[in-house]
């Protein structure tokens, strides 16, 4: 596919697909949300790490709410199903580390975008806005899922009713994000983490996603035997054995990502 709303870059195992509409603060449309999602199936072929960030100063403004294609006389359940739960499943179920860059305003569906990878590293100036109530609506793209699970469910009522921003410093307070950075030291800060993950055991942290995601649906004794069957899946790896070989040699370890 030819890009035209994103851009997708992969070098040195990193995958950066960077939502590239910054004159409409990357709002998001009908053929973004398309391009999205087989962005993000592409990148995980050929990657080990898998980057999502804005250009321009907002992250994304959510729904284009000027786009013809998208709203108008608008369906919204067929374009939640059709369109936005096919690129938030390839982020989400993504097999390989995914991190949210947030660089600007995260808002409405852009703010679920975000909080569906599997690390958000948001800049100090940022915030997030579940908007949805301003015009009628519910936080959707997974609001209600994402928002009670990560900063519990008095903070989510109020987000979703009162429609505030939060800051990203709130964000990382109340547990919403990992962390906020200042602006000075976001970029250098998420390609480090970035770089990171891409070098790091692929198949290990593939697990962890697994575990820790899987865990909402599991008593304590099914929980353990499911760690107890991925680690033992992540024992037969050629990562393991350079770990415990580079940790006996007193040396960093050059994972391969199998």
């Amino acid at each position: 596919m030819e890009y035209e709303a994103v851009l997708l870059d992969i070098t040195d195992d990193l995958a950066v697909l960077t939502l590239n509409r910054p004159d409409k603060m990357n709002a998001l449309t009908t053929q973004m949300r398309a391009e999205i999602t087989y962005a993000m199936k592409d990148a995980a072929q050929h990657a080990r790490a898998i980057v999502l960030t804005g250009a321009g100063p907002a992250f994304c403004s959510g729904q284009d709410l000027g786009d013809a294609s998208s709203t108008g006389k608008i369906d919204l359940e067929r374009a939640l199903r059709d369109e936005y739960e096919p690129m938030l499943e390839a982020v989400y179920d993504c097999p390989v580390p995914t991190i949210a860059a947030v660089n600007g305003p995260a808002a409405g569906a852009g703010a679920n975008l975000a909080l569906c990878a599997d690390v958000v590293i948001a800049t100090e100036s940022a915030y997030f806005l579940q908007a949805f109530a301003r015009i009628g609506l519910l936080p959707d793209a997974g609001g209600t899922w994402f928002m009670p699970r990560q900063m519990g469910f008095a903070k989510a009522m109020g987000a979703a009713l009162f429609a505030d921003k939060i800051s990203a410093r709130q964000a990382d307070e109340w547990g919403l994000i990992w962390e906020a950075i200042s602006d000075d030291q976001f970029d250098a800060h998420w390609r480090k983490r970035a770089a990171y993950l891409a070098k790091g055991p692929t198949a290990g942290f593939r697990a962890i996603k697994q575990a820790i995601r899987g865990s909402y649906d599991k008593t304590l004794p099914q929980q353990l035997a499911a760690e107890a069957h991925l680690q033992g899946e992540c024992g037969r790896t050629r990562d393991f054995a350079e770990g415990v070989v580079a940790f006996l040699e007193k040396r960093p370890a050059k994972f391969e990502g199998r």
